[in-house]
Parts: C-alpha cells; sequence; structure tokens
C-alpha cells in the first residue's frame, strides 16, 4: 500500500474514533442535564407540597380542634395531591406558584395580624 494511502485511512480512523467521543461526551452531557432538570422538580415538587400541606393541615387541625392525626393526615393528603398536580408543571411554572403561595400566606399573616 503506498504511504499516503495509508496515513489518510489513518487519518479517517482517528477522526472516526474523535467523532464517537465527542458523541459519547454529548450524549452523556444530555443525560445528565436531563437527569439533574427531573430531579431539581421533583425536589421542587415535595418542597412546595410538603409547606402548602402543612399549612392547609394546621389550619383544618385549628378549625376542627383535632388531634395531630388530623394535621397529619391532611397535610400528607395535600402534599400528595399538590405532587401529583404539579407533576405536569416545568420548574419555572412551579416557581411562579411558589410566589403565588407565598403571596397568599402573606396575605393570610396580615388578616391574622389585623384580626380583632
Amino acid at each position: 500500500m503506498h504511504p499516503i494511502n495509508l496515513l489518510y485511512r489513518t487519518k479517517l480512523n482517528n477522526m472516526g474514533i474523535t467523532e464517537n467521543l465527542k458523541s459519547v461526551a454529548q450524549n452523556v452531557e444530555d443525560v445528565t442535564k436531563a437527569k439533574t432538570a427531573s430531579l431539581a422538580q421533583v425536589i421542587l415538587r415535595l418542597v412546595s407540597g410538603f409547606f402548602v400541606g402543612l399549612v392547609i393541615g394546621l389550619i383544618v387541625q385549628e378549625l376542627l380542634q383535632a388531634s395531630q392525626l388530623v394535621f397529619i393526615f391532611v397535610g400528607l393528603v395535600v402534599m400528595g395531591s399538590l405532587y401529583k398536580i404539579l407533576g405536569r408543571l416545568h420548574i419555572f411554572q412551579i416557581l411562579i406558584f411558589d410566589l403565588i403561595c407565598v403571596l397568599v400566606a402573606a396575605l393570610l399573616k396580615m388578616y391574622i395580624v389585623m384580626a380583632p
């Protein structure tokens, strides 16, 4: 075989290996990005559901003058419901939902402070 032809074939094979490594690295990066976003969404859904469940559970417990069992039950039901509902939303939409919840909580606090 001619040396130039051999060099050209070697260069093509090396380019193939380089392209394969680039595609593997790109694939790992894409999978990692998707899994990180998915994990962040799950954690955000859990935290949002936990705090809303905590507040609603406390409100129901005080309204009914019930025991801790009602507080825990209502909190878990609300948390599970919100976890399921927020599953359709993206991270940014969940953050907007959290902002609305914080504003409603501030409104409730002002009502409690102002009420006689």
